[in-house]
């Protein structure tokens, strides 16, 4: 029979689901709702209750479930296999990689949802022709891993990569861990749909603030060039630190693809001095990629 993994990628909003083979081919997908309202016991109920389903629904097709992979935002000590903080979806010190384990009676690993997609699109997407891949996820929030050989570094105390907490507009726009004028406060989805409200007077999403701009709107463009100033400043100083061979830029945000990576490009190329110009492009694994990721984390601790 045809092993699987069964890998869940936890986010506030949704859970993807997969089952994965030993090769990172994605067999079988499903999502769910969070339903982090109820409260973050309720939400390790339903992580439980999802792969179990999920192993049993591999058994049903004839596959053999060898492990489980998870992902979880917010602070992961992937050592222990707990999630220590997350704002999201509310979870403190909670011990999810030995809770599911005893649930299925199965080897599980637990990561951080942005490392181990940025793990995923290294291996197997955009970044695999490079030793050096810095993964950036663009979304309502930013944030990055850090990948070299095909490994992923968490840091000393699991919270490496928080890119989108760089202060690249002193005095700016209060962000949610705090400080003023983060990277995620000034130029994640959120921070566009935010400051074309303010300019413009009227709601607008990200995307449409894309569409807009290519469009010719004078006020969603000067938003659109502003956002790109901004991710510019923060990415040059993420290349100053890691000196990266390739960006691979995913998440809502870059979806936008030349609208957002073309001018990117120009904006990056100007603010270098020593440092070398990383290769910038779009990641290929789309939202499967924390499912990838989490089913390559659950193979490599096996090995």
């Amino acid at each position: 029979m045809t092993s699987a993994v069964v890998a869940l990628d936890v986010g506030g909003t949704g859970i993807k689901c997969a089952l994965v083979s030993g090769a990172g081919e994605v067999l079988h997908t499903e999502r769910h709702p969070t339903g982090a309202a109820r409260g973050p016991a309720a939400v390790v109920e339903t992580i439980l209750d999802l792969a179990s389903g999920l192993a049993d629904k591999a058994r049903a097709d004839g596959l053999t479930p060898v492990a489980v992979g998870l992902t979880s935002p917010g602070v992961v000590d992937e050592a222990a296999g707990v999630a220590v903080w997350s704002a999201n979806v509310g979870f403190r010190d909670v011990p999810l990689r030995d809770l599911v384990s005893a649930r299925l009676g199965l080897p599980a690993a637990l990561g951080h949802d942005v490392r181990a997609g940025g793990l995923a699109e290294a291996r197997l997407g955009s970044g695999r022709d490079f030793r050096h891949v810095l993964f950036v996820a663009i979304g309502t929030g930013i944030a990055a891993a850090h990948v070299v050989g095909g490994q992923g570094f968490a840091g000393a105390h699991g919270a490496a990569g928080e890119l989108g907490h760089i202060v690249v507009r002193p005095g700016g726009t209060p962000c949610g861990c705090g400080a003023r004028g983060c990277l995620e406060a000034e130029a994640s989805a959120a921070g566009v749909s935010r400051r074309y409200e303010a300019t413009a007077g009227r709601q607008a999403t990200a995307a449409e603030v894309v569409a807009l701009a290519a469009a010719g709107d004078p006020v969603a463009i000067e938003v659109w060039t502003e956002t790109i100033e901004v991710l510019a400043d923060g990415l040059v100083t993420a290349q100053t630190l890691y000196d990266t061979e390739a960006m691979v830029l995913g998440g809502g945000l870059a979806e936008a693809g030349g609208m957002l990576l073309d001018p990117l490009r120009v904006a990056i190329r100007e603010r270098l001095r020593f440092q070398r110009e990383p290769a910038l492009v779009h990641a290929a694994l789309g939202d499967e990629a924390g499912c990838v990721g989490a089913a390559l984390l659950a193979l490599d601790a096996r090995t």
